[in-house]
């Protein structure tokens, strides 16, 4: 049921709005630019995401990266994914918490709940990384030395 949807005060005309389609397809863009970081994928927590009565996109998550970081992931990674170049870009200022972006001229919200930053979360050790301590430790003569590996420290063995 379409129901009665309120407009907002600078909102476009319903007339001139952008087709479903459209903003479906910016959103699906967004999304596959973030799962296709796995460190980004897995340092944003509960990531959750609504149509605003504007008919912009909210993406929120808890933890993980600045929204600044996000934007900056998400423009990059769409201007590089081919002919379209003019694709994404930021549309006002971005801070920790939140930042705006425009993706095929449908607007973008970009929010975080209490950041951690890809800086700290990179030093903060997790399971996540475990595939890299194993295969550094890959290199070791055989035998089991007296010093843990870090595959031990993030199991806790």
């Amino acid at each position: 049921m379409r129901g009665f949807r309120r407009r907002l005060p600078g909102a476009r005309p319903e007339d001139g709005s952008l087709p479903e389609a459209r903003r479906y397809e910016a959103l699906g863009r967004v999304l596959a630019a973030l799962s296709g970081d796995a460190e980004m994928r897995d340092a944003c927590r509960d990531l959750t995401w609504w149509q605003a009565a504007d008919e912009s996109w909210h993406i929120e998550w808890g933890d993980g990266p600045y929204a600044s970081e996000v934007a900056d992931l998400v423009v990059e990674r769409l201007r590089a994914a081919g002919p379209d170049a003019g694709l994404a870009a930021s549309s006002g200022p971005a801070t920790r918490t939140e930042a705006n972006i425009d993706v095929m001229g449908v607007g973008l919200l970009l929010r975080a709940v209490d950041p951690l930053g890809l800086e700290r979360l990179r030093t903060t050790p997790g399971l996540w990384r475990m595939a890299a301590s194993i295969s550094a430790a890959d290199g070791e003569p055989a035998g089991r030395g007296e010093s843990r590996r870090d595959w031990e420290e993030l199991l806790g063995g």
